[in-house]
């Protein structure tokens, strides 16, 4: 039977400290996700963007920037991911940025609560998103949605899961980091988040932090996996919002994709942060759908 694969846009950049990624969905199209989609294999359906409200541009107020417009797309990609789910489709979100995870996430720790499943999120990021209200330097949410699915954040996005907190540290793996505010380095180590920074993967490689971040999972864990695409190293992945040098390379991408592949347990994956107005010849886009394709299982060679 023919996996069933929805693709959800969730068009906005209001979560975000700079204008365009509302923009990446259609740059992902364009990439042709589609069509490598439909190429693996899989049956996709495309539900095309859901509709919020535009980012106002204002300034944080109570250490949040555009409060409300963040809360209400975030129930938005919640309703449209659990719907997914509940249907048996694997959702794929097309962000927007990555303040949309607590959305995305909140509906998939439901559904697995409801399932009975274990739930393990593989977040691929330079950034731990750990910051609240209290400790932010910028009130931009998308660095705050993994706190919030910890329980540290508004009610709004808190409780959208129906259970506090979302998340636990068992249940998350986070890639890649290199950029982590002074204060949210406490705030983060207190959680007991399990991190592989960029030291790591440059002191053991890309295959033995895999090799850790995948243990013990079993045949009924929820796999999702949250791509921030500024994950990639700023010279091959120009189009985002928030480059910090010294990121990963093409080569550990892929080995980091494959591996996850190799498990056979994604259920659901965000592809967040491309910011098609910073790009070049829509460069990210394209490697991004490269390295998804790696995500559902090509391989070099039959193994």
């Amino acid at each position: 039977m023919r996996r069933k694969v929805s693709l959800i846009g969730v068009p906005t950049d209001v979560g975000a400290g700079h204008r365009g990624s509302s923009m990446g969905p259609e740059a992902l199209r364009v990439a042709g996700i589609t069509e490598m989609l439909e190429g693996m294999g899989l049956d996709v359906y495309d539900q095309g963007n859901l509709h919020g409200p535009a980012n106002p541009c204002h300034a944080a107020i109570n250490g949040y920037r555009n409060f409300a417009e963040v809360i209400t797309w975030n129930q938005l990609t919640h309703d449209a991911i659990y719907q997914e789910l509940v249907r048996g489709h694997m959702p794929i979100m097309l962000g927007g940025d990555h303040c949309l995870a607590a959305g995305s996430i909140s509906a998939v720790a439901r559904y697995c609560r409801e399932q009975g499943k274990e739930l393990r999120v593989i977040w691929l990021d330079a950034h731990t998103d750990f910051n609240t209200a209290e400790i932010t330097p910028s009130g931009n949410m998308h660095g705050m949605p993994v706190a919030c699915l910890f329980g540290h954040g508004p009610l709004e996005l808190v409780n959208l899961s129906g259970h506090v907190p979302t998340l636990e540290a068992h249940n998350i793996r986070q890639i890649g980091i290199r950029s982590v505010d002074d204060e949210e380095k406490h705030f983060i180590h207190e959680a007991g988040i399990q991190i592989f920074d960029m030291r790591h993967i440059d002191e053991i490689g890309m295959r033995h932090v895999m090799e850790k971040a995948l243990t013990d999972l079993h045949d009924n864990v929820h796999l999702h996996v949250s791509f921030d695409v500024d994950f990639l190293d700023p010279e091959i992945a120009p189009g985002v919002g928030t480059t910090v040098r010294g990121g990963v390379n093409y080569r550990e991408a892929q080995l980091c994709m494959e591996m996850i592949a190799d498990t056979g347990l994604m259920e659901s994956l965000d592809i967040v942060e491309l910011n098609p107005a910073l790009d070049v010849r829509n460069l990210t886009a394209n490697i991004a759908v490269e390295l998804v394709q790696s995500l559902f299982g090509k391989n070099t060679l039959i193994r």
